[in-house]
């Protein structure tokens, strides 16, 4: 069976296939058992959906979905191994249909000789649907269970057919504890690394959570044969990239990220613009700031201003289209108009009271007079009774009860009275008044 196919993996948990003494750093830390993959607990511990499925053996088709070097590909090899499947391997973006067809028959001769092939498809979002479409044969009959490999949103970048055979399991950006626990393996296999504790943070805080980027750094700083530590300053020099200055407490990447938030959110456009510096000037990546920006536009502005998320998402769209230098003006311009924006969390409250709700009252079903009645028997039912369409209502409004019959309604978006949200509470208190004289009330 090893000669017919000798990409086929021991069922033993581990791999033998020892990287060269010469081989890359990350290669020679490859994950020899998911016990060794790093930064994905919630996945691959007892409790996580990956630990739950080799603790039975078997394994359903997935997607693994996560950034680059977060480890997508040594844990699709590491779960073959882990059941003792066979591992077949392709790139959609070196393979082709030949490449696919020539893995499913060989896929059909290991069936039907007794074993199960494990198809890991890398970049699967570079398939194109048809593409796509051509698995669902294979998976359906279980010729092969397939993992995909994607950094790009699977909703978006995936064929519905394909999703519904596949569980989506996202995997993390490595946190920087997580990429310590790398510097930590390399340097018990290659010795210390030369940097001081401070340079070691500024390393780490450089690979924004990418393990194969951070291991591929710190080879760079091994080859260089360099004898004293370095320092943040020094080791900006030799990598060539600016490196994120560090206080004594070794947390200024965060501090100045909480100081940036909090300033924007005290509507201070100075400070912000001055703490968004402070942030580039110590290399810290844009499109970091930009996520940050994000969230703030929803959290902390809301609807109080709803061109801040606008403003924001088109400076990410222009930063990505200028590229650097050019590209942090858009960023500043985003950053002035966040910082200056009326300020709203009644949604971000609003979001969090209506989770709350939903965990405790989550099988209760929603209202008869809502739901849709495509059948004669659903009709009879009940189903859509007395329900009025909007649109041919005084107003464009019924006034309508679509809550469910043993939840009352709620409140929980309160807009207050800054900037856009004043419309939005007199629209709000509009409805609430003719809905109870509809109500009769």
């Amino acid at each position: 069976m090893s000669d017919l196919f000798p990409d086929a993996l021991p069922s033993s948990g581990s791999t033998d296939d020892t990287p060269r003494e010469d081989a890359p750093l990350a290669d020679r830390l490859r994950p020899r058992t998911l016990d060794d993959v790093v930064g994905q607990e919630h996945l691959t511990g007892p409790e996580g959906a990956i630990g739950r499925m080799v603790a039975a053996g078997r394994l359903s088709s997935m997607i693994l979905w996560g950034p680059p070097g977060t480890g997508k590909t040594s844990t699709a090899r590491l779960l073959a191994a882990a059941v003792g499947m066979r591992f077949a391997a392709v790139s959609a973006v070196f393979s082709g249909v030949a490449d696919l067809k020539k893995a499913f028959a060989e896929a059909d001769v290991a069936a039907k000789a007794g074993q199960r092939t494990l198809l890991f498809v890398d970049e699967i979002h570079r398939f194109n649907r048809a593409q796509q479409d051509g698995f669902l044969p294979f998976v359906e009959r279980g010729t092969v269970t397939l993992v995909g490999a994607t950094t790009e949103n699977p909703s978006f970048a995936l064929n519905a057919a394909l999703l519904s055979r596949a569980q989506v399991l996202v995997l993390h950006r490595l946190t920087p504890e997580a990429l310590g626990t790398l510097l930590d393996k390399a340097e018990a296999l290659a010795g210390p690394l030369p940097l001081d504790p401070e340079a070691r943070d500024a390393l780490i805080s450089t690979a924004d959570g990418d393990g194969r980027f951070l291991l591929n750094q710190a080879e760079t700083l091994y080859a260089a044969g360099i004898e004293e530590p370095l320092t943040p300053a020094a080791l900006g020099k030799f990598l060539q990239r600016r490196m994120a200055v560090y206080d004594k407490d070794r947390d200024g990447h965060y501090n100045l990220i909480s100081a940036f938030h909090k300033s924007v959110r005290g509507s201070d456009p100075q400070a912000a613009l001055y703490y968004m510096a402070r942030m580039l000037v110590a290399g810290e990546e844009p499109l970091y700031i930009l996520r940050r920006l994000a969230a703030i536009a929803s959290e902390d502005i809301g609807l109080a201003d709803p061109q801040a998320m606008v403003q924001v998402m088109a400076a990410k769209q222009s930063f990505e289209f200028l590229g650097l230098p050019e590209g942090e003006l858009p960023l500043a311009q985003a950053v002035v108009y966040c910082a200056s924006a009326p300020k709203s969390n009644a949604s971000y409250l609003a979001k969090a009271a209506a989770m709350d709700l939903a965990r405790q009252t989550g099988s209760v079903p929603p209202p008869m007079n809502i739901l849709n009645a495509p059948t004669k028997m659903m009709k009879d039912l009940g189903y859509g009774a007395a329900y009025h369409y909007d649109h041919d209502q005084p107003d464009a409004f019924s006034g309508d009860n679509y809550w469910p019959d043993d939840v009352p309604p709620q409140d929980f978006y309160q807009p207050n009275e800054r900037g856009f949200e004043r419309d939005l509470k007199r629209r709000l208190d509009y409805w609430a008044k003719l809905r109870s004289e509809r109500r009769g009330g």
